[in-house]
Formats: C-alpha cells, sequence, structure tokens
C-alpha cells in the first residue's frame, strides 16, 4: 500500500456494464450491503470510494472530483454517508451532527458520483456495537485522541468495515484530517488491505476557514474568532520561509567567501547585515520559531471578547507518528497542527511544512 496526495472528470457509460454516469446525474442510493453487493463493478476499471458523514460542503466535493479524475471515464465512484456513532464521546454531540442526505445526493451527483451508499446503524453493526475493534495503537492516543479517547479506535473500525463493504482499488480522505489520514494509510499497511490511500489537500473558504460541517455551528462573530486558526498556520508557515531564506542568505554571505559576488548573486545591497546576523544562529531555532508566531496568534484570540478561542493543542509533529518535532530538527517534513473550540464548536486544522527546504 502507498499514500499518495492529489492537487472531475466523466463520461459515458461504459460499454462493458460499468454504472458510470454523468456529472448531474443522480446517483444510485444504496442502503444495504446486499444492493451495495449487486452493485456492478466496472470492468477493465477501478473503483474509487470518498468516505464520508454526510453533510457534504465543496471540501467533500473536491474528494469526489479527485476520485472521479483518478477512476476515469469507464471507472466508477462511489460515496458512502454514514455517521458512525462509535467516533463520538457524547451521545449530545452525535445527535447535534447535521444529516442533509437530500442536499448530500445532489452535490454528490454534481462531482460525479455513480453511487452512494447510506446505510443506517443497524446495517453497519447489527446486533449492536462490535465487540471485534480496530485499536489505533500508540499514534492513535496522541493529538485528537488525547483529547477525544477512542475517538480514533471508532474511526479505524467503520473504515475498516467500509473499505471491506465497498472494496474499493483507491479511498479518498481529505489533509484537514491529517491524523486520521496517516492512521488510515498505516492501518491499510499493518493489515495488508488491498487499497491506495490518497489524500487530498485541504479546501478552505476564501476568509482562509478550512471547510467543515461544523463551520455552520459557527455565529458570525464565533467565526471572525476562528479565523485565528488559519492565520495562526499561515503565519507560523511565512516564519520558516523567512527564516529559512535569511539563512541562505547567510551563506551567500558569510564571512571568508567572496560576499561581494555573494550579494550580487542574490542582487540585494544590503543583505550583509541580515546575512552576519542571521550566521550567528543556528538553524535548529527553527521549530521553536514556527510553534511561537503560532501560539502568539492563537494567544490573543483567546482574550478576545465574548468569544474568545480556547486552545485544545497547537503541536508541531512528525506525519510518521505524530510524535513532537525537536527544537534541533534541521530538515525534513513536519505538520503544524491545532485544536481550538470556538463558543460550542470544535475545530480542528494543520498545514504541511518542510525544514531545511532551502538548503
Amino acid at each position: 500500500m502507498t499514500t499518495s496526495s492529489r492537487t472531475g472528470s466523466t463520461g459515458p457509460t461504459d460499454p462493458q456494464g460499468a454504472t458510470t454516469a454523468p456529472q448531474g446525474t443522480t446517483p444510485a442510493l444504496l442502503r444495504t450491503a446486499a444492493e451495495l453487493d449487486a452493485l456492478p463493478r466496472p470492468a477493465g476499471a477501478e473503483r474509487a470510494v470518498v468516505m464520508t458523514m454526510g453533510a457534504l460542503h465543496q471540501g467533500h466535493a473536491t474528494l469526489i472530483r479527485s476520485a472521479r479524475e483518478a477512476a476515469g471515464p469507464r471507472g466508477q465512484v462511489v460515496v458512502t454517508v454514514f455517521v458512525n456513532p462509535l467516533q463520538f464521546g457524547e451521545a449530545a454531540d452525535l445527535d447535534r451532527y447535521p444529516r442533509t442526505l437530500d442536499a448530500d445526493l445532489a452535490t454528490a451527483a454534481a462531482a460525479g458520483a455513480d453511487a452512494v451508499f447510506a446505510p443506517g446503524v443497524d446495517e453497519v453493526y447489527p446486533g449492536g456495537e462490535p465487540q471485534v475493534r480496530i485499536t489505533a495503537g500508540p499514534m492513535g492516543e496522541r493529538l485528537e485522541g488525547a483529547s477525544r479517547p477512542g475517538h480514533f479506535d471508532g474511526m479505524l473500525t467503520v473504515v475498516a468495515k467500509l473499505l471491506h463493504l465497498t472494496r474499493p482499488d483507491e479511498a479518498f480522505y481529505g489533509q484537514k484530517d491529517a491524523q486520521q489520514l496517516a492512521l488510515i494509510a498505516r492501518m491499510v499497511r499493518d493489515l495488508n488491505f488491498g487499497v491506495r490511500i490518497t489524500g487530498v489537500p485541504t479546501v478552505r473558504d476564501p476568509d482562509g476557514l478550512a471547510l467543515s460541517s461544523r463551520n455552520r455551528f459557527l455565529s458570525a462573530d464565533e467565526r471572525h474568532t476562528a479565523l485565528a486558526l488559519p492565520r495562526a498556520l499561515f503565519a507560523a508557515r511565512d516564519r520558516l520561509a523567512a527564516q529559512q531564506a535569511l539563512h541562505e542568505r547567510a551563506k551567500a554571505t558569510a564571512p571568508g567567501g567572496d560576499r561581494a559576488a555573494g550579494l550580487n548573486k542574490l542582487g540585494e545591497a544590503r543583505a550583509a547585515a541580515d546575512a552576519q546576523a542571521v550566521a550567528l544562529a543556528r538553524p535548529n531555532g527553527a521549530p521553536a520559531a514556527v510553534r511561537a508566531t503560532a501560539r502568539a496568534i492563537l494567544e490573543e484570540a483567546a482574550t478576545r471578547g465574548s468569544h474568545p478561542l480556547v486552545l485544545d493543542y497547537l503541536a508541531l509533529v512528525d506525519p510518521a507518528d505524530f510524535t513532537e518535532i525537536p527544537d534541533d530538527r534541521e530538515s525534513g517534513d513536519a505538520i503544524l497542527a491545532v485544536a481550538a473550540r470556538v463558543g460550542e464548536t470544535r475545530l480542528i486544522d494543520n498545514i504541511p511544512l518542510t525544514f531545511g527546504a532551502l538548503t
């Protein structure tokens, strides 16, 4: 199994019997495992699946379009809509989660889905909650797992069931839920699922807020506060880029080399002062600077009037296992992740970073 990342096209009905539908055509609505099993597979083409809990928005539509493009005009795209009770710690959260199946069908159709599998709880868990479940392991106990005990066990259990039921060649998940994506990829690799896992970049509104089904619960003032999440992430990314650019400048103008040639190469007549200062600093301050930049913005939002941001965590982690990046990290990939509550709504966001990208 490999995990990839993608940055929709549809076609006519496959003459060999696949059920591909042109964009805008109402997808088949399947309610039972038997109906799903009876759905013809595309001959000589692939089936792609997008798993959701409904309340579809343009982030989900992007996943479906990515699946459509990957499957091709002769392939098949199946969207699952299931609000999984095993992922909710509180019954009130489960009851509050929006159910909008009619709108979901329209969104899935516009994005190019061929079928929507929307089973009831009794269909997915006949006889009640399963006694045998997937355990997320140590990675599932960090960050979101620490804040929501058991969440990832429930998530992996239903993902495993839905992968078995849908039997896709490729499954698509959003990078907004980075820890979820990493755990699914790890499960598929560790347990030898025969499916490719593909991550799709986070989709954001024009103001920067990551699309989420929970955004609808935010008032206008709460949304204004919530914008601190993407501001913090983007500011940290820009701080890292600036710091790494300064180190490049320092190397080009360091004492002992041809400083004039270095300055001319950079095209900056005043680079020497900045370069000399940065040359004295080690690059291993970058992780600390990233954390400090993001935290300053989040702490300011925590003091905002009647709708303050309540920070759950801010973490700079290794994408492989979601352990914290040490302050002496000089190169490699990382994820800056944040979770916070605004009013009654809990939001998460993250951004990928690469240390040493310019060196």
